[in-house]
């Protein structure tokens, strides 16, 4: 056995089914003993407690000798123990002088309780059948065998998901309170095994990608078992491919110093080897090692996000020719094909994904895909792009950086040494295409775009231009049919023509002859004429595009022409039915038939159940059609999304209502006509909220013009969670900094101070305080000549909390007294406990901890009687901090547990990770120094990426005396050298405590 120990796995071998619970997320355990079989079978279980059931009822299990000596059969695999053995099992070499009859005694009880013939006598000893009943260290046996046959196939996934069914089993210290000697020597057996397990487990997460998770879990376990290398050898591991090299390195010192002075020894070779490669940056390190056996395997996440190839592609030989045979031979190099530039609608996207379907089979690797809408206004981020693509290549959103240049180098991190193909659609220009190229050979990307890439070095460059008149023809004559283009071969030559052989015109044009039975093709050519002389005017390809789509719009019912000229004036990437009804003013039933009927024309695309959107170039035609025609004049298109705003308006402030019942914000709205939805409860209405998000907020940024400005910043102010979740963050800043500046060049003193306030909002969330105060600060200017009660209340009460943060507590104490006034006189009691449980925190940084407690209790009790249970949340995270300062321990720990519990339901992540902060303070105060470090790791993870650099740094902080508390030390010094460089960056007085903290007398 060597240091880390390698005992004998328990020999249980009945077989018995997986359990089906398990979830592969790293960590992540069913309380509980995990019951074997359903119905009215025996149970028993030593992985905690030595218990019995039949069914779902609790036996009754007896003494703890009598316990003892049903563990001691339990564990012989159906093998007879005689009494001598049972005997020494339970009592050692002191037993009772009425040892044996004890013995007989308990079995005569047990077997009263068993089923029948489950425990028998025979050859002067007892056993247990097993058949007649399951055990848990069996099923926890099966698990764990199948679990290495699995990795052995290259099934990690599903290696992940048997390990964690098989460390559900475990309820606590196995044999709990059994006595004996027997017992004891089983107990450090089966806690080594199941230490082993979780190795392999924390093994199988790390080559997942799951690094941030493995940490919070690897820290508490070397906490626990400080000389087991394996673990320090794992933590380094997940350290460094979360980008936290310092701390890695740190881990080594800590462990070498600690081998050193406990045992007299060096660390192990595989511990000193990959100390080395981190010194050395190893870039290997950076991703899952293959192992041998399974290195012919298939990727464990394999994306096929490619669209689906049109049944009736036709044409382009050559160039399916040409970009099929690069592809094929992207194993010396990196390939780039961006011209597939061309006109809208000239068939680029069909021709790449034509070609990457027939090159599935040289990316066994996967495909990834992705539309970055580059002719509309909003195109991709090429930051979301590479968050998306590194989800589907198995990246957990705690390990996705938050910078684009960190996400680019993981995304060719990750497909390196991986044949994965990338077809990036609709590409704007290079600059937005460069981040999304793979870095290796083997991958390729497939660029489709409507400007020639000639400032993509490397790429291979491909003008597509209409089709021949041939491939015209073919194309049409598939979809139209063989008959009637022979009988009207001339007529469907100017069909094709009319369409300037633009393949999305002839397929438009194909599929319109090809619903009327009754039309000739004569028919349609006529019709084509008519229009190509009204459209004189535009460029060839646009001519030929309106043209066609004037040809399926023509054909339209009055109903269905409003529908398709009124729907295409939001701004948003796609629209909701509730909405679409909202901006056609109809009941949804018939809005939905109409949509509908509008999918069958090909106008529009059914993108989800309940979900619409336009083709750009449909909604480019279908807002001409509306401009141009006397039948839908400038008050009609205003009313359709004045509606639209309305809809948003009245929805979003339903769902902030119920968030918060009886905050008075939505009463200071401004008024609107057309109703919106109403939600049962609250989850349904943040699920909607969060999936109308970037329409809504384009709906905000579109509207804030004349008539509808102050709407619009309502709204934005109504759905202030989208702002805060950090899901939308960014977007929702940029619309706030876009409405601010209408309002100013518009003079709307009210709108802009809105617009200001949510602003401070943003700011101080980001924790950019100084900017935050400013603006706050503005707001109250702004609100002062019209005595709007929004910013006045609000902005009031955020200035408070940012002078807590910038260690001004009078100052505070002023702006929340005043906050806490502005509130009672509007009657607002939601707003009052905001801004008490706020003054609760100020007084708890003047020392004034009785009173903290107090006004953060008054603050719980508006918001119960209220029956508001997420801002009952932060009152419970304001009063489990007064709790910790008081040395209510246990009390702070059950109130911010409670806190995190609705934060997580209610997808707060900056809540979350704040509470989960303040939870490792609790139990750093209780001297609890591993679960500290647990909860500050799992802190770090929730915040990558919100929260801003001044949080992470207080996190740093308490991270760092967790570590030091269990003996981290060199890990300590990292984080606190990380969290100074962050305070003396942004100037914060927390700088100086951790000073002290490096300071030799701190380290001494």
């Amino acid at each position: 056995m060597d240091r880390d120990g390698e005992p004998r796995v328990p020999e249980q071998r009945a077989p018995v089914p997986p359990p089906q619970h398990a979830t592969g997320q790293p960590g992540e355990r069913t309380p509980g003993p995990a019951p074997q079989t359903a119905g009215s079978g025996l149970r028993f279980g030593v992985l905690g407690p030595v218990r019995a059931w039949r069914g779902d009822e609790a036996l009754p299990s007896g003494s703890p000798q009598q316990r003892a000596l049903l563990a001691a059969l339990l564990l012989r695999d159906g093998r007879t123990a005689t009494a001598a053995e049972l005997i020494d099992a339970i009592w050692g070499e002191d037993p009772p002088s009425q040892a044996l009859a004890a013995i007989r005694t308990y079995a005569s009880r047990l077997r009263k309780v068993l089923d029948p013939d489950v425990l028998v006598s025979e050859s002067g000893g007892y056993a247990i059948r097993p058949a007649a009943a399951t055990l848990d260290l069996t099923a926890a046996q099966e698990l764990a065998t199948a679990a290495e046959k699995a990795r052995a196939g290259g099934e990690k996934g599903r290696a992940r998901d048997l390990l964690n069914a098989a460390l559900a089993h475990w309820d606590g210290e196995p044999l709990a309170g059994v006595p004996g000697p027997y017992a004891e020597n089983q107990r450090t057996r089966l806690a080594e095994w199941r230490l082993q397990l979780i190795e392999a487990r924390l093994d199988l997460d790390l080559e997942a990608g799951c690094h941030a998770e493995a940490v919070s879990e690897l820290t508490a376990l070397t906490a626990a078992q400080p000389l087991r290398e394996r673990l320090r050898e794992l933590l380094m591991l997940a350290l460094y491919r979360s980008g936290r090299q310092a701390e890695a390195l740190a881990v080594y010192a800590d462990t070498r110093r600690l081998l050193a002075d406990e045992l007299g020894v060096d660390p192990r070779p595989e511990l000193a080897h990959l100390q080395q490669r981190i010194l050395r940056a190893d870039q290997d390190l950076a991703r899952p090692p293959v192992d041998a056996p399974a290195a012919a395997a298939p990727a464990p996440v394999r994306p096929a996000q490619l669209p689906a190839s049109v049944p009736d592609f036709t044409g382009r030989a050559a160039f399916v020719r040409e970009l099929t045979s690069r592809l094929a031979d992207a194993g010396t190099t990196v390939m780039a094909v961006s011209a597939l530039a061309g006109i809208g609608g000239v068939g680029k996207t069909t021709l790449a994904v034509h070609v990457a379907h027939a090159a599935r089979p040289h990316f066994p690797d996967g495909q990834l895909y992705v539309d970055l809408q580059g002719a509309g206004q909003h195109f991709a981020e090429p930051d979301t792009v590479l968050g998306a693509f590194l989800r589907a290549l198995g990246t957990p959103d705690s390990a996705i950086p938050e910078s684009m240049e960190e996400r680019a180098a993981l995304f060719r991190s990750t497909l390196d040494g991986r044949r994965v193909l990338v077809l990036l659609d609709n590409a704007r220009d290079a600059a937005q295409i460069r981040p999304l190229l793979p870095g290796t050979a083997g991958c390729a990307a497939l660029v489709t775009s409507r400007i020639r890439m000639v400032g993509l070095a490397g790429a291979h460059l491909v003008d597509l231009d209409v089709m021949s008149p041939e491939e015209a023809l073919q194309l049409f004559t598939r979809i139209v049919g063989e008959e009637r283009v022979s009988a009207e071969r001339e007529a469907s030559l100017d069909v094709v023509g009319a369409c300037g052989f633009l393949p999305l015109a002839i397929r438009i044009a194909a599929s319109r002859l090809a619903a009327r039975r009754t039309w000739t093709v004569s028919v349609l050519a006529a019709k084509l004429a008519d229009e190509r002389r009204r459209l004189d005017e535009l460029q060839a390809g646009d001519l030929a595009v309106k043209a066609t789509f004037e040809l399926g719009y023509g054909q339209l019912e009055p109903a269905q022409s409003r529908a398709f000229r009124l729907l295409g004036l939001p701004d948003g990437p796609d629209i909701s039915l509730a909405a679409a009804a909202a901006v056609l003013d109809l009941p949804e039933q018939e809005t939905e038939d109409i949509l509908e009927s509008l999918v069958d024309t090909s106008l529009v695309e059914s993108a989800a159940p309940g979900r619409y959107r336009y083709h750009d170039l449909v909604r480019l035609y279908a807002r001409s059609c509306g401009a141009e025609r006397d039948d839908l004049p400038p008050a009609e298109r205003e009313s359709a999304l004045s509606r639209l705003l309305d809809f948003y308006l009245a929805t979003a402030s339903g769902v902030y209502a119920l968030e918060r019942p009886g905050d008075r914000l939505v009463d200071h709205l401004e008024p609107t006509t057309y109703r919106g939805l109403s939600f049962g409860d609250r989850h349904r209405a943040q699920d909607w909220l969060y999936a109308e998000a970037d329409p809504l907020l384009a709906c905000v940024r579109q509207l804030s013009g004349p008539g509808t400005l102050r709407r619009a910043v309502d709204l934005l102010y109504a759905a202030l969670d989208l702002g805060e979740s950090g899901a939308n963050s960014r977007q929702y800043e940029a619309t706030a900094e876009a409405v601010r500046e209408a309002a100013r060049t518009r003079g709307d003193t009210q709108a802009e101070g809105r617009a200001v306030m949510t602003l401070a909002n943003v700011h101080q969330l980001a924790g950019r305080f100084e900017h935050a105060d400013h603006e706050a600060q503005e707001a109250m200017r702004l609100a002062g000549p019209t005595h709007d009660p929004l910013p006045l209340c609000w902005a009031s009460n955020a200035r408070g909390i940012i002078a807590l943060y910038q260690n001004r507590p009078t100052d505070g104490e002023g702006h929340l007294t005043r906050a806490i006034e502005a509130f009672r006189a509007d009657a607002n009691r939601p707003g009052e406990a905001s801004a008490l449980c706020n003054l609760s925190r100020i007084h708890l940084a003047m020392g004034r901890t009785a009173s903290a407690v107090t006004l953060a209790q008054e603050g719980i009790d508006i918001y119960d009687a209220m029956g508001h249970e997420l801002r009952g949340a932060n009152g419970r995270y304001a009063l489990g901090l007064a709790l910790t300062k008081s040395g209510q321990l246990r009390a702070a720990a059950d109130r911010l547990n409670e806190a995190l519990a609705v934060f997580r339901d209610s997808r707060q992540r900056l809540w979350e990770g704040m509470t989960l902060f303040r939870l490792a303070e609790v139990d750093l105060a209780g001297r609890r120094p591993a679960q500290a470090a647990a909860n500050a790791e799992m802190a770090l993870t929730v915040l990558r990426g919100i929260g801003g650099e001044w949080r992470r740094g207080n996190v740093l902080t308490v991270l760092g005396q967790a570590l030091a508390g269990i003996g981290h030390a060199g890990r300590a010094q990292v984080c606190w050298r990380d969290a100074l460089a962050i305070f003396e960056e942004l100037g914060s007085p927390e700088a100086d405590q951790v000073r002290a903290l490096l300071s030799p007398v701190a380290a001494a």
